[in-house]
């Protein structure tokens, strides 16, 4: 297996490396090569069709896109078109169902009575003032400060627990540091500029992005099992975990993982929407994504549906991780690894980038908009005037 002749090798295939990939690709006409250990393009955008019924699932959890920022917007409309999809979503709490995020609607729906705007801010600040909001000393203090107790008893506490594993008590406020309450009926769940899903869906649109003669993608590769055989000072964008890469030197970062579990239903809907949480504690489970609402558009049948039930948990060795955890103990490890990061490179023309190579949650049009400015500003001066890659996970 070669890997000569190749003027940047990414690691991952998921948008910060694809985007990586593209425009070194179409902007510089360089040679790139895509490494990734699964057996499909895309990381955990990736989507694919049910076999029994077609319906497309998201893999990996739903991938809803949606963003305020023109550029990338623009820049992902080569690729795609977006249906008008906008994103809404349901709780079960107590044996009913409410619109999310809190908003007027649930409010009134709740406490069982019309509120006007101002009624409702009145009520709720009335409710919340249990606790300072300044001086909360935990995620429980905090969010009662926000939102009042009975909200938060009925649609965060045992939803946090589930997500968490852990007693709200015993979470830094920090976690929670804004409920949004909406006094209007407005139930959109994003206020971006820009939203919708592909109209031929995920890995249609991944693929388009490596469809270029200067790129080459190979799967089941292990960037560990080869990197020995790249060619010293290739320039090298890598997106898989940042600890892993410097063989833990300071120690394991901690993650956040979720666990599957989809099962097809003999009937058209089985619960009218994309997505319901599950607020209340004695169901295990925090949602559930039926995949059919995603694309009201298409033609699925109508006397079957798919429905994926998610499970939070912490993550062990060899799960995929998902969310990092934002605690003191991690934000030191980080620290050490981002001066690792730094030196690695000056000295290997390393980067690092992406939601695993930078310990950092990214919605996808934030791995995106971030792959553009690494272009822009480490990628591009490297090839067109020669110089160093060098900067800090935060440049």
């Amino acid at each position: 297996m070669s890997f000569s002749g190749y003027d940047l090798i990414v690691v991952g295939s998921g948008f910060f490396g694809l985007t990586v990939a593209e425009r070194a690709a179409t902007q510089l006409n360089k040679r790139v090569l895509i490494l990734d250990r699964r057996d499909h393009l895309g990381g955990n955008a990736y989507s694919e069709a049910e076999p029994e019924t077609g319906i497309e699932v998201h893999r990996y959890g739903a991938h809803l896109f949606h963003t305020s920022n023109k550029r990338v917007w623009e820049y992902v409309n080569q690729f795609t078109e977006f249906t008008n999809y906008q994103h809404r979503v349901f709780a079960r709490a107590k044996g009913q169902v409410y619109s999310f995020p809190m908003n007027l609607g649930l409010i009134n729906q709740f406490f069982g009575k019309s509120h006007t705007p101002d009624e409702a801010r009145e009520l709720i600040a009335k409710q919340a003032s249990e606790f300072d909001s300044a001086t909360a000393a935990n995620l429980e203090e905090k969010a009662i400060s926000l939102i009042g107790r009975p909200l938060y008893e009925t649609f965060v506490k045992d939803y946090t627990t589930k997500q968490w594993e852990t007693e709200p008590t015993e979470l830094s406020p920090a976690i929670i540091t804004r409920l949004p309450v909406r006094y209007t009926f407005n139930n959109r769940y994003f206020n971006d500029l820009y939203e919708g899903l592909p109209v031929d869906g995920y890995t249609a649109w991944l693929t388009k992005m490596a469809d270029h003669p200067n790129i080459e993608v190979r799967l089941n590769t292990d960037y560990f099992d080869v990197r020995d055989q790249i060619p010293a000072k290739t320039l090298t964008v890598f997106t898989g975990p940042l600890d892993k890469y410097f063989d833990y030197a300071a120690g394991e970062l901690g993650w956040r993982t979720l666990d599957f579990e989809m099962e097809v239903l003999p009937v058209g809907d089985f619960q009218g929407t994309s997505v319901m949480n599950y607020n209340d504690g004695d169901v295990r489970y925090t949602r559930i994504h039926e995949f059919r609402h995603f694309h009201p558009e298409r033609d699925y049948p109508t006397d079957k549906t798919v429905i994926v039930r998610e499970y939070s948990r912490f993550a062990v060795s060899g799960d995929e991780p998902y969310y990092p955890i934002d605690s003191e103990e991690n934000r030191a490890k980080l620290l050490q690894y981002r001066e690792l990061a730094k030196a690695e490179a000056a000295e290997k023309n390393i980067l690092f980038g992406g939601r695993l190579g930078t310990y950092k949650y990214l919605d996808m049009h934030m791995a995106i908009g971030s792959a553009l400015s690494m272009f822009d500003n480490k990628i591009s001066p490297y090839f067109v005037e020669g110089r160093t890659p060098s900067g800090s996970l935060e440049d």
